[in-house]
């Protein structure tokens, strides 16, 4: 029996999980998790790389002890990279996309290189304010230098390849996420490239789902979907073509799969977004700020800090505005859940949307002043809660009517993958607000996903179509 080990890596926390095929179902057995974090590093928000690739060898190892491994599979969100030297040093930090660096850089580039429009009719790619594009607009601005000494771009999942292997092997899903790929070519645009100012010769050439990438420690390392939404989609059991997905974790992306990318006007208007993914198909989706909102609730609650070394006053003057609040108490998600459950009569919204809850000082006072601009602000946890639950219920029946308008389809289901599919709340006033049915699940959609790739280059499943059926049984 083969073994396969997906490491799936959030924004909050990573984990290692086991995979096997027993009687043709897709078995899983997490062997490691550990925290993802933030610290502040030369006034900007920065992953803490270095931790990150030890927690990745560690998990390997303590997966090895378990089982022998045939083969490792890395997936993580997308945008973020860094830059390495000819001598495959690091020259620049690995940023993190919630960093304010970007602020403005959208219009500079409308301005000075070209229209959004023009840009998504080439790339296909949503506007929003953390896109690679931005970042390495940013980047250029304050460290030109950097890009001067930098022989290659990696984005995070491939610099941890690298990292195990020595290899430095690109793919195509997560540099999708970049708008720098030509969206019909499937490859990376140039001619934009060259305009933006960028050097062409970081940028090398991209690899699909299933690629090898090297070995660590006798391991085969192989390309899975490597963004981690690309996974979630592969993980998805959808009952027919009818059916909406949405992956849902930090963020919720929701969204369909298609064989083409759709970069009308009309799809522009409704800032939708074509990524990449396996065997060639888009993922045509919107990014929602999803359970971001809910975690950062919690966290502030609990008095714990997103990056190290950044905090304010913000989050106690908003803390002290709720009247049952309980300084030192443990909010847990369920304690937050059925605090919504119990202020059903608090009914004002928010767009979740919006700018400032990206990443505010703090989350509940921002969610308060919002709330404040449409209604009455909310007083107590539960209000709060059911604030953020009713918002993000409103903004997913409101994408899907959107994406009903663009592709002329009528969607009859919603399927929920991810850690968010366990949010019964969430999901009832899901199917309340979009009036379709809801199926939940795979919790571990990501991982699934991953595993499905390396299960497909093990000759385990001969397509897609046949993994998608071992999820199910």
């Amino acid at each position: 029996m083969k073994h396969y080990l997906a490491i799936d890596i959030g924004a909050s926390s990573g984990r290692h999980i086991l995979g096997t095929v027993r009687d043709g179902k897709i078995t899983l057995e997490e062997v490691y998790r550990f925290d993802n974090g933030q610290v502040r590093k030369d006034g900007h928000d920065c992953w803490d790389i270095e931790k990150l690739v030890e927690s990745v060898k560690a998990g390997i190892d303590a997966a090895a002890e378990k089982a022998t491994i045939d083969s490792i599979g890395i997936d993580t969100w997308g945008v973020d990279f860094v830059l390495l030297d000819e001598k495959g040093e690091m020259v620049s930090d690995a940023v993190a996309y919630r960093d304010t660096r970007t602020a403005g850089a959208d219009a500079e580039i409308e301005r000075e290189v070209l229209s959004f429009k023009k840009l998504y009719a080439i790339a296909g790619i949503q506007k929003t304010s953390f896109n690679t594009i931005y970042q390495l607009w940013a980047l250029k601005k304050e460290h030109p230098e950097q890009l001067e000494k930098a022989a290659h771009f990696l984005m995070v999942p491939e610099y941890l390849n690298y990292r195990l292997t020595g290899n430095i092997v690109h793919e195509y899903t997560d540099s999708s996420t970049t708008s720098l790929l030509d969206a019909a070519k499937k490859d990376w645009d140039y001619d934009l490239i060259a305009k933006l100012g960028l050097p062409q010769r970081i940028f090398g050439k991209l690899e699909m789902p299933g690629a090898t990438v090297g070995e660590y420690k006798g391991m085969k390392v192989v390309l899975p979907a490597m963004h981690d939404t690309g996974s979630a989609f592969l993980a998805v059991p959808a009952r027919d073509d009818k059916a909406v997905y949405i992956s849902s974790g930090t963020w919720s992306l929701l969204g369909v799969e298609n064989e083409t990318a759709l970069t009308s006007a009309e799809s522009c208007a409704a800032n939708f977004t074509n990524e990449g993914g396996a065997w060639g198909r888009y993922r045509y989706l919107k990014n929602i700020m999803g359970l971001w909102m809910i975690q950062s609730i919690r966290r502030e609650l609990n008095g714990v800090k997103y990056v190290e070394g950044k905090g304010g006053d913000a989050t106690e003057e908003a803390l002290a505005s709720l009247k049952d609040y309980e300084k030192g108490k443990k909010y847990s998600f369920n304690e937050l859940e059925m605090a919504a459950r119990g202020a059903t009569a608090y009914q004002v919204t928010v767009d979740v949307n919006e700018q400032r809850f990206m990443n505010p000082d703090s989350m509940i006072g921002e969610v308060m002043k919002a709330a404040a601009e449409t209604g009455a602000a909310p007083s107590t946890v539960g209000e709060l809660m059911q604030c953020v639950y009713n918002s993000l219920a409103k903004c997913y029946a409101d994408a899907i009517r959107s994406l009903s308008e663009i592709t002329g389809k009528t969607y009859t289901s919603v399927n929920i993958v991810g850690g968010g599919s366990q949010d019964k709340y969430l999901n009832s006033l899901t199917a309340d607000a979009t009036g379709l049915e809801v199926f939940a699940g795979p919790t571990e959609g990501t991982a699934i996903g991953n595993l499905i790739v390396q299960m497909i280059v093990g000759g385990e499943f001969v397509d897609l179509s046949a993994a998608r059926q071992a999820i199910v049984r």
